[in-house]
């Protein structure tokens, strides 16, 4: 197979692009910080940063110029886009904070004025619903590792392109009801999360068991390269499929793990403040200076 990818051009316009992201999130973060210092706290701004960082290492890293002789390099490239760099991007409130790093006097006037259109709030409406979410993240998923569809993405830089960007879209709409950073609406409960990330975690299972023990290489391009660390196709495409098990597995549970637990610590405080026994007004504020100001 020949390779069509120019990676050096391409490369650059990347890091460059997140660059340039990084550093309006950093001038959106100061600004924000400086209207109250716990409106963004520091781990949020840590957390954005290390998702740029995550999309540079999947398209603009040695990992990029494997992936056409390792299909294990090409399920960390799907990996760090579409499960691993989205959470860390969406933890850090990126439409709140990049809107405050644009230019105050153009350009977030504009912004502001486009998010407050009602097309733009039906449409986000729409894309924040977990069943939409679910279906473009799966549709995502096991249609660019269709054999055919897969294999024009090898071959033509063009559609290389689109389906690292698919995969990053498709990942931050599947996070985005999980995160639910600003401007989502609660209109799920908080445990259908659990039931979500549950029912994403089977397609992904069914890909990965089916090309773990498939005893020919799927997709066939692998096979015009020679074989690569003393690894043949086949067993390239065996570890390249027990990884997506393994990591998106773990991942996925993970994350169910922390929103059960901040459910429980959700219910446990309410329940202790129902089993609190009631107190006169008089009582509670005392009769000492402290206590007044404590209230």
């Amino acid at each position: 197979m020949a390779h069509t990818h120019s990676t050096a051009p391409t490369s650059f316009l990347i890091v460059a692009l997140l660059i340039l992201t990084a550093l309006i999130y950093l001038c959106g973060w100061i600004r924000v910080r400086r209207l109250g210092p716990e409106t963004i706290a520091y781990w949020r701004a840590s957390s954005f940063l290390a998702g740029l960082f995550l999309v540079g290492m999947a398209v603009a890293s040695p990992i990029a110029v494997l992936d056409h002789e390792l299909l294990t390099a090409h399920m960390v490239q799907h990996l760090l886009l579409m499960t691993l760099a989205p959470p860390f991007l969406l933890l850090g409130e990126p439409l709140f904070t990049l809107s405050y790093g644009l230019p105050q006097t153009r350009m977030k006037p504009i912004a502001v004025a486009v998010f407050r259109l009602a097309r733009v709030r039906r449409v986000g409406k729409v894309l924040g619903q977990p069943v939409f979410c679910w279906i473009a993240a799966t549709a995502t998923l096991v249609a660019w590792h269709i054999p055919a569809l897969f294999t024009v993405g090898m071959q033509s830089e063009v559609w290389h392109v689109v389906e690292h960007v698919s995969f990053f879209a498709a990942g931050l709409l599947f996070w985005w009801p999980v995160i639910r950073p600003w401007p989502i609406a609660e209109a799920w409960p908080r445990w259908s999360t659990i039931l979500y990330l549950f029912l994403a975690a089977v397609p992904c299972d069914i890909l990965s068991g089916f090309l773990v023990f498939c005893d020919r290489v799927v997709y066939t391009v692998y096979l015009a390269t020679p074989p690569r660390f003393g690894i043949s196709a086949l067993e390239d495409q065996q570890r390249a499929a027990a990884l997506m098990w393994t990591c998106v597995t773990l991942i996925y549970l993970v994350a169910a793990a922390v929103v059960a637990v901040r459910l429980l610590s959700v219910r446990s405080s309410e329940e202790q403040e129902f089993l609190q026994p009631e107190t006169p007004a008089t009582m509670r504020a005392g009769t000492g200076p402290q206590s007044v100001e404590a209230i």
